[in-house]
């Protein structure tokens, strides 16, 4: 969109926007498949069934993200040692030397990778940021235990919540990849950006109850498809790093 000057009787241009059609492809696939035996299903209290599709699902949407989490943080386009796309100098970890984060720091590499959000202009809203359970440790160590800092009236180190933390929502994963250097250094691929940056597609295709044909009982399967790719790596980031 183009931000033009304004002079009374100059006459007003209008820009005709279009958008940009992205082509997603729906290439990837999980299943779930067990069996139920009569003699399990009448000796047991438990709807067997309902509590192993339940957990199948569970299952189902922890292996998606496993699936995303591994792979997408290498089209990001803020990463390196001298990301920023105005100061290059703002160091989000790389092979060999990643960020060490501790109680002391975490909020400022958090901070940090905000900053490289600042410099590629993405907007204030739908910010993310997903980090491990020891960053997540760390957070509720450091200063958040002063309620002030999130803005609440009671504390993370309270309440349990991370909550927002400078434009970010803040989750937390176990699903995000680790890279092992070696002589035990495991740093973790942490992924942070907004929305816009990636489009995603799931769709349960099948679910279905059979009867198994060597056996008394049932035999149950579901099948996802799903896709997804980085549309703007501009506003989506990689933060190497380990615990200090």
């Amino acid at each position: 969109m183009v931000i033009r000057d304004y002079e009374i009787g100059g006459g007003v241009t209008y820009d005709k926007p279009t958008s940009d059609a992205v082509e997603l492809q729906i290439d990837k696939a999980k299943y779930f498949a067990f069996e139920v035996n009569d003699v399990d299903a009448y000796q047991s209290d438990l709807k067997l069934m309902d509590d192993w599709s339940n957990d199948g699902g569970e299952q189902m949407k922890i292996a998606i993200d496993s699936s995303i989490l591994s792979t997408v943080y290498g089209d990001a386009g803020m990463a390196g040692a001298t990301a920023g796309a105005e100061s290059g100098n703002i160091n989000l970890g790389v092979t060999g030397t990643p960020v060490e984060v501790t109680k002391a720091n975490v909020i400022d590499v958090i901070i940090d990778t905000a900053q490289a959000m600042d410099e590629a202009s993405a907007p204030d809203s739908d910010r993310y940021i997903v980090i491990p359970a020891w960053m997540s440790a760390l957070l509720k160590k450091s200063e958040l235990r002063d309620a002030s800092i999130m803005g609440d009236g009671t504390s993370v180190f309270r309440n349990g919540r991370l909550g927002m933390l400078d434009r970010y929502t803040v989750y937390t994963s176990n699903n995000l990849s680790k890279t092992d250097e070696g002589s035990g250094v495991v740093p973790t691929n942490i992924i942070f950006g907004h929305k816009k940056a990636m489009t995603f597609a799931s769709q349960m295709t099948s679910m279905e109850t059979l009867p198994n044909p060597t056996d008394f009982g049932k035999l149950i399967r579901g099948l996802n498809v799903y896709g997804f790719e980085v549309i703007d790596p501009k506003v989506f980031g990689h933060l190497y790093a380990m615990k200090g």
